[in-house]
């Protein structure tokens, strides 16, 4: 007969959210079969390492790090108070996935705190975009590679939302995102690392972006978005995250981790725009954002 242990980690194995336990020192005690799912990492790579380790290195939508000073399982520790909060954390293939971060306390019958929970699920406001790639999938507008919008589709939904600027006047706006020296990538380390630089960017832009936005890959290593509803102050805010989460995204291969960037050019449509003027101008922002050292977003 089972005994409660087995009985309660059955039970937590067949949840769909990923759950773990550290104890004071944040070593990390279980970790369940959603935990491996959404992070890519099995239990024998997470158990008996700490939570500050970084594996899952968790960062905000800024980029900043978050597993040395504002880490949600560290402040339940210290103040015994469980806190909920909206993460991104690093998936084993590279990319930065969203979370939705619930953390409580684990006290003993005294009441004193002797470790914490964590239950992360995939962000719920990213469910529709999912069932958007599903649809898209069926109609043979994804692209391969990547698993993004292809040109075909970015090129149509930007017809389209041009059509509804000028039919109703709804505001939206153009990013267009270049990875930096994408063809040293290729020639120093080989087509299969700039394969998988191509799909972390993509995975984490895809990531990054707004449930109702558009981020397709317009063509070898750049990037299109379209964004809804924006005007000049949103559309730097989103492209400043895109920017900070690809620098902080890593790809593993031939035995190193390779970090990479992406130069970002936006701009807002107008009325009097075609695709070909808006593309060409926000083309020719990311451009300014080469000359200016890489790295770097310019909105005009």
């Amino acid at each position: 007969m089972a005994t409660d242990s087995e009985f309660f980690r059955a039970l937590l194995d067949n949840f769909y959210d990923g759950v773990y336990f550290v104890d004071r020192e944040r070593l990390i005690t279980y970790w369940n079969k959603g935990a491996e799912r959404i992070s890519g990492y099995a239990a024998a790579e997470a158990l008996n390492t700490h939570c500050h380790d970084e594996l899952l290195n968790h960062v905000d939508e800024d980029g900043n790090r978050l597993c040395q000073g504002r880490c949600p399982v560290a402040q339940t520790l210290a103040d015994g108070r469980s806190r909920e909060a909206e993460v991104y954390l690093h998936h084993k293939a590279g990319h930065r996935v969203p979370v939705h971060v619930r953390v409580a306390p684990i006290v003993d019958p005294g009441g004193a705190v002797i470790g914490a929970v964590e239950v992360f699920s995939d962000n719920s406001a990213k469910m529709s975009a999912l069932h958007r790639v599903q649809d898209l999938e069926r109609m043979a507008y994804v692209d391969q590679l990547t698993g993004l919008a292809n040109r075909a589709l970015t090129d149509i939904t930007l017809r389209a939302r041009l059509d509804e600027l000028s039919r109703y006047g709804w505001p939206f706006g153009v990013l267009f995102i270049d990875i930096d020296q994408f063809k040293q990538v290729n020639d120093r380390l080989g087509h299969e690392v700039g394969d998988a630089v191509l799909r972390a960017a993509a995975n984490t832009l895809r990531g990054a972006a707004r449930s109702f936005d558009l981020v397709g890959r317009w063509g070898g290593e750049e990037f299109v978005a379209i964004l809804a509803n924006t005007d000049a102050r949103t559309l730097q805010a989103i492209a400043d995250r895109f920017r900070a989460l690809v620098e902080a995204s890593v790809v593993s291969a031939g035995g190193a981790e390779h970090v990479f960037t992406v130069s970002v050019g936006g701009t807002q449509a107008t009325a009097d725009d075609s695709v070909e003027t808006l593309i060409s101008r926000a083309d020719a922002l990311m451009y300014a954002s080469k000359q200016s050292g890489r790295n770097c977003v310019t909105i005009g």
